[in-house]
């Protein structure tokens, strides 16, 4: 269902609720507060991509105090980002980090850019986290679509149990004609911690939900998801695993490493070779010579 098959009274009426209800059952998060910069919110943002904010916040406190401008974090060698990351999952994004605080200080000079073109255009930056910025950061009127949103969208609006696998133009066309017109940034965050803290994947607690009333898929008596089954990721024994664990080896050591140290931590050889080359490949390990690997430099 589109927003514009949802009566305009109904969407006033979400504006509303949802901006009452956020103002005082938001978590305190550190790159909510009156003192985050727009440097804050995008490493933050970049670090809870599919990852959870337990997690997230103890990495992300060491990274603002240690990087507390895109300057400091550029000035240092991208292996340090990747050090840092320690084992929040997805360590590419450090090195996306590191590149998108060499651009800023390069091309704006440090400072992180408002304008939603000139954040896609940082390195290893997407419609999403660009958006988030944008919005969060300066208070722009953008659709920022998380797997949050899209979920409460989908469920509320569309009267399904979860959006499709990738963003849609469907879903995209949605989330903008449902912006209002005035206070989209809080409307964002709004929807963003519903979907995490009340209308979540597995349980959502409708009972808690200050929309319950107008969601069209509890009205429809919450039918079951009929597209394609979600994915669900494994970790035990996965590439993924192999690749942790050898990064784990080099983030620990104060120099190279040997390449007999790395074997001793996966036991399957062909395995370990292809989670090895594969991190080499994508620029977290560099080779020193034959036998020694180590951070990137």
């Amino acid at each position: 269902m589109t927003a514009a098959a949802f009566p305009a009274s109904l969407v006033t009426e979400l504006h509303e609720r949802l901006a009452d209800w956020f103002a005082h059952a938001a978590r305190d998060l550190p790159w909510r507060r009156d003192d985050a910069t727009a440097w804050h919110v995008m490493i933050s943002e970049l670090m809870l991509q599919q990852t959870p904010v337990v997690r997230v916040l103890p990495v992300y406190e060491q990274w603002v105090r240690r990087w507390p401008e895109p300057a400091d974090l550029a000035a240092e060698p991208a292996g340090e980002a990747v050090r840092a990351w320690g084992r929040l999952g997805y360590p590419r994004r450090a090195l996306r980090l590191h590149a998108a605080a060499q651009a800023i200080v390069e091309r704006h000079d440090g400072v992180v850019p408002r304008d939603l073109d000139a954040l896609l255009a940082l390195p290893g930056v997407g419609a999403y986290t660009a958006a988030a910025v944008a919005s969060f950061a300066y208070g722009g009127r953008h659709a920022v679509l998380d797997t949050n949103v899209r979920r409460v969208l989908t469920r509320v609006v569309g009267g399904e149990q979860y959006p499709p696998a990738s963003v849609t133009a469907a879903e995209r066309r949605r989330a903008e004609q449902l912006l209002p017109q005035d206070g989209a940034p809080v409307w964002a965050a709004s929807t963003m911690e519903l979907g995490a803290i009340v209308c979540t994947a597995a349980s959502p607690t409708c009972a808690a939900c200050p929309v319950a009333d107008l969601c069209r898929w509890r009205a429809s008596g919450y039918p079951e998801h009929d597209g394609p089954a979600r994915r669900t990721q494994t970790w035990e024994g996965t590439d993924r695993q192999c690749r942790g664990r050898l990064l784990a080896v080099l983030r620990d050591a104060p120099g190279p490493v040997d390449k007999a140290r790395l074997d001793e931590v996966w036991p399957d050889d062909a395995q370990r070779e292809r989670a090895l080359d594969g991190l080499v490949a994508d620029g977290l390990v560099e080779p020193v010579t034959d036998t020694l690997f180590a951070l990137p430099r």
